[in-house]
């Protein structure tokens, strides 16, 4: 009796808690023709097929390169933690690829740690924008926030009525999802404010932006010490903080995922608890605060484009 109920309770178990990683390995390994194996491991999300890629032997593993596009391939190996191995063990293409399908900053941040032939070799194979966004950011030492910055944001001309914000908007939101704050700018280029995209949306459209433009919002220069940024923007819970050159033009956003990992990487628990962040939940806090904002913008975003492209 003891047996069967602990058969029962087993079997109960492993559906509640299948083993991703071990069926992904198995389709992998199966026989299956590359579009019905592609079409079967993108079924799973790319966080267990990062964790099956442990299971993979280097040729299993070369299979899954082989049928992924880069900017899906990029996306697993962000999940992985063993990016450096893994990507060494694409051809030089595909390292071009997904080096430019990752955040600039950790492009960087890996190119970096190769060595220099090898470096500039991958870096004058890259398309001339992601080339210039990666050069910009080795360009600031480590312990500069330049170096940590994003080219994820969406900006908008100030003067700008509401429906041609909107427009502009939604083109951008093609390349960058970090859109529940836009940043306004002037014509060269100098910040001016930030705009909640809430009351973008709701706003009349013949309203100039610059009436529901926040004038006070925090912002840091690229140039400062990691340190100096933190102990300022620790406190806010802001789904990015803009970055500025010396001429005070915006050039880049720390992502609240960015910020997120400095607090825990660069402070450490000390800071963690100085800050009131004692705890793992409370640093991914501003972290699931931006993702909660982000997607539900995200879908009205597409709902309203027919709208304002028409």
């Amino acid at each position: 009796m003891n047996e069967k109920l602990n058969l029962t309770n087993e079997t109960l178990v492993a559906a509640q808690h299948p083993d991703y990683k071990a069926e992904i390995a198995q389709i992998l390994r199966s026989t299956l023709t590359p579009k019905p194996m592609k079409e079967r491991v993108l079924a799973y999300h790319e966080n267990d097929i990062a964790a099956a890629m442990e299971l993979l032997s280097r040729e299993e593993r070369s299979r899954l390169y082989n049928i992924l596009e880069a900017k899906t391939l990029a996306n697993i190996l962000e999940y992985s933690g063993r990016l450096d191995e893994y990507i060494r063990e694409l051809t030089i293409r595909k390292q071009v690829d997904v080096l430019s399908q990752l955040e600039a900053a950790t492009a960087a941040e890996y190119l970096h740690r190769m060595e220099k032939a090898e470096r500039n070799t991958l870096i004058e194979l890259m398309d001339e924008d992601v080339r210039n966004e990666i050069m910009l950011l080795s360009s600031f030492d480590e312990d500069e926030i330049g170096s940590r910055m994003s080219t994820n944001y969406i900006s908008l001309c100030a003067g700008s009525s509401v429906r041609q914000a909107m427009r502009t908007l939604i083109d951008q939101a093609a390349e960058h999802d970090n859109i529940s704050t836009i940043y306004v700018v002037g014509e060269d280029g100098i910040l001016v404010g930030a705009i909640d995209l809430k009351k973008l949306i709701i706003a009349r459209e013949q309203t100039e932006i610059d009436a529901i433009t926040m004038l006070s919002y925090p912002y840091v220069y690229a140039n400062e010490q990691i340190v100096e940024c933190m102990e300022r923007i620790k406190d806010y819970s802001e789904d990015s903080i803009p970055v500025l050159n010396a001429n005070n033009k915006l050039c880049g956003v720390l992502t609240s995922q960015e910020i997120t990992k400095l607090v825990d990487d660069t402070m450490g628990d000390d800071y963690a608890k100085l800050a009131g962040l004692s705890a793992e939940e409370d640093l991914q806090e501003p972290l699931r605060k931006s993702i909660s904002k982000r997607l539900p913008w995200l879908v009205l975003l597409l709902a309203l484009g027919s709208v304002y492209t028409r």
